[in-house]
């Protein structure tokens, strides 16, 4: 196998590697006879810190962002830039779902009847769907959702679950947050659920009811004031929920971080800004570098000139635990001017970005209402300071989505769209201490959160936004250049009831986006194999593989074709683990270093070079594939190996 050289960016913490892909690891090491020392495999399997479908044969977009650091990046290999110029909707997703839709849809590889997709709704709707039809396979209501008319103020009628919720592979739980009354809203309770991904039904322990169960200090939670807009987050086993207040700051709300151990609920500790206001307002909600938290807050009241948790980036430790030290708080030094201005800090959520070869190089990034964009070192934020880094961004408002940041060969951008009708990049220079510079700028109706494609992790990137509450239709931009790659399709792709601040999300050839209503698919075109640039490893994305079971070898497999010399010879070896279906690949003879895999005449992934791959269906029922190997791009490709189950 071709040795990759190492770029700064390649340059990681290895042991947060270990902890987040070691069971991708192991796997690797296994399928090679457990022969290799674990940083050996590092080396060799670096294309896994890329993408959890070359590293694992799922793809899982278990959270907000797809990524604890809610940088907004999928790396698929099917989005080259010139695939993605012919996106189509796919006509036969069905989709259908009630209620209206302010949160990212999900998407779970191995559900009991295959690949699912999870989506939430203002009337406090559960929903799992067939990934592939649409159709519906379990819908949970978790009650009745409080009418705008029974709150002081705000601007989503009815409010019932608002904000992404989060899957925990590990237990199968499903983790939402929604606001509900059980009286038509004279009572007013946020309730936090864990359900189980694959039924819908509540586990044990839950829900937990915020009003009684969250304190912080001599204050304690009161639903009625609160809304949870910005996303949840699952750091070391414990479900991160974040609240600011309504739209129009009624009320005596605060900035709240209640988290909850998801194997304990009774356990439940809180964090909330001192002063009134300081709501956490943006879509990404918590953001995480793995170990701490991060948020960024809004304006607050009657402070008297001293500071009490607003304009400021917060970083909280397990728990939520805050310290209260200046190395766990940033404020801006005008913060005063901006709490009485109510232009937040907080307008976007936060976003963790790492920019290889900056001094320092770890920062967590803040945008805000008064058009700033501000970049503070995470591992010591500094009190009440100037941010190494500050630039005017924007010549209007910032507010209530998510940024994105990923990585290309030119350097490390963010990107973002704000409330003058624009999608807007920044490069973060590489330099002691880092700059912030003008990338592209691009008119784009609506107020939706940006994503990312890439087909490796730094080739083929595509900032991707929907115009929600604008054209309403998807579009693609260069990340490098903002040159239009997909300008929204025709009759076909026009959406309808796309509400603001809403992102998508990527999966298998495919974008997911929610709407009122309805979930819509978009697809790829089917087309004969194209190359795939050769990756350059960054630690922009976090898989979430699932554990190796023993297998328990269950199919008859089938070669189809006895390969001459000099050709790729594969063979197929197919189980079950927990009753779903699993396909082991093995090749020799490929000279590529990468190769495209094939199943049932469709290409499902391009993997490197390494002779072994583990595709999972993930059904359960009896099913044939017929699968081969090629070599990447080109139409030289093995025998055919057929596996029946």
């Amino acid at each position: 196998m071709k040795k990759k050289s190492t770029s700064p960016s390649a340059l990681f913490n290895f042991n947060l590697f270990k902890q987040r892909h070691g069971d991708v690891l192991s796997r690797y090491a296994w399928m090679h006879g457990g022969l290799m020392r674990l940083r050996s495999v590092v080396a060799v399997f670096g294309i896994a810190v890329l993408s959890g479908a070359e590293a694992d044969a799922q793809v899982n977009v278990t959270q907000e962002h797809n990524n604890a650091s809610r940088d907004g990046v999928y790396i698929d290999a099917g989005f080259t830039l010139s695939a993605a110029a012919n996106l189509t909707r796919d006509l036969n997703f069905n989709g259908g779902i009630s209620g209206n839709v302010y949160a990212q849809p999900l998407y779970i590889e191995e559900g009991p009847n295959g690949p699912m997709i999870i989506a939430v709704t203002e009337s406090n709707n559960v929903y799992a769907l067939n990934a592939t039809t649409g159709v519906v396979i379990w819908q949970r209501n978790v009650g009745a959702p409080v009418p705008l008319s029974h709150l002081e103020c705000g601007n989503i009628d009815p409010v019932g679950i608002t904000s992404t919720p989060i899957v925990d592979l590990a237990s199968r739980a499903l983790l939402v947050d929604a606001f509900t009354t059980p009286d038509a809203g004279n009572t007013k309770k946020h309730l936090i659920f864990s359900l189980n991904v694959d039924t819908g039904a509540t586990n044990a322990g839950w829900p937990v009811d915020v009003n009684t169960a969250a304190h912080y200090n001599s204050m304690t939670f009161d639903s009625s004031v609160q809304e949870d807009r910005g996303a949840l987050a699952l750091v070391g086993g414990r479900v991160y929920v974040a609240y600011s207040g309504y739209a129009g700051d009624c009320g005596n709300y605060h900035g709240w971080v209640v988290g909850v151990d998801i194997n304990n609920p009774s356990s439940v500790m809180a964090w909330a800004t001192t002063a009134i206001g300081g709501g956490i307002w943006g879509h990404g909600g918590v953001a995480s570098d793995g170990t701490n938290m991060f948020v960024v807050t809004g304006n607050t009241f009657n402070t008297g000139g001293n500071w009490m948790g607003g304009e400021a980036i917060i970083r909280l430790q397990a728990g939520p635990v805050w310290t209260g030290l200046p190395t766990d708080y940033w404020a801006a030094t005008n913060w005063l001017s901006l709490d009485n201005s109510d232009t937040d800090v907080g307008g976007v959520s936060g976003t963790v970005i790492d920019v290889p070869g900056a001094t320092p190089s770890q920062f967590v990034l803040a945008l805000g209402k008064d058009r700033n964009a501000y970049l503070v070192n995470r591992n010591n934020l500094g009190g009440i300071t100037l941010p190494v880094a500050q630039a005017s961004v924007s010549s209007t408002t910032l507010r209530g989505t998510s940024a994105v940041t990923y990585h290309t060969s030119q350097g490390t951008y963010f990107a973002f769209h704000d409330d003058g009708n624009a999608v807007t990049a920044y490069k973060v220079t590489a330099t002691n201490p880092p700059g912030i510079v003008s990338a592209w700028s691009m008119g784009q109706s609506g107020l939706g959160s940006p994503w990312v494609t890439t087909t490796d992790g730094t080739n083929n990137t595509i900032v991707w936004v929907a115009g929600v509450a604008g054209d309403q239709r998807l579009h693609g931009y260069n990340g490098d250049t903002g040159a239009v790659v997909y300008a929204g399709g025709g009759a076909n792709e026009l959406m309808t009831g796309t509400r603001q601040w809403n992102t998508g999300i990527v999966a298998r050839g495919r974008i997911y986006f929610g709407a009122d209503n309805k979930i819509y698919a978009f697809k790829l075109p089917a087309a004969t194999p194209t190359p795939t640039p050769t990756a350059t490893a960054t630690p922009t994305s976090t898989p979430t593989p699932t554990p190796r079971p023993s297998p328990t070898p269950t199919a008859t497999v089938t070669p189809t074709a006895t390969p001459t010399p000099g050709q790729i010879t594969l063979t197929a070896r197919g189980y079950k683990v927990h009753g779903r279906q699993r396909v082991d690949l093995a090749w020799s003879g490929a000279t590529s270093s990468k190769v495209d895999i094939y199943r049932n005449g469709t290409r499902i992934v391009t993997v490197g070079n390494n002779g072994a791959y583990t595709d999972s269906p993930g059904r359960r029922g009896h099913d044939t594939y017929t699968y081969q190997v090629c070599n990447a791009g080109t139409q030289t490709c093995s025998n055919q190996a057929t596996v029946r189950f």
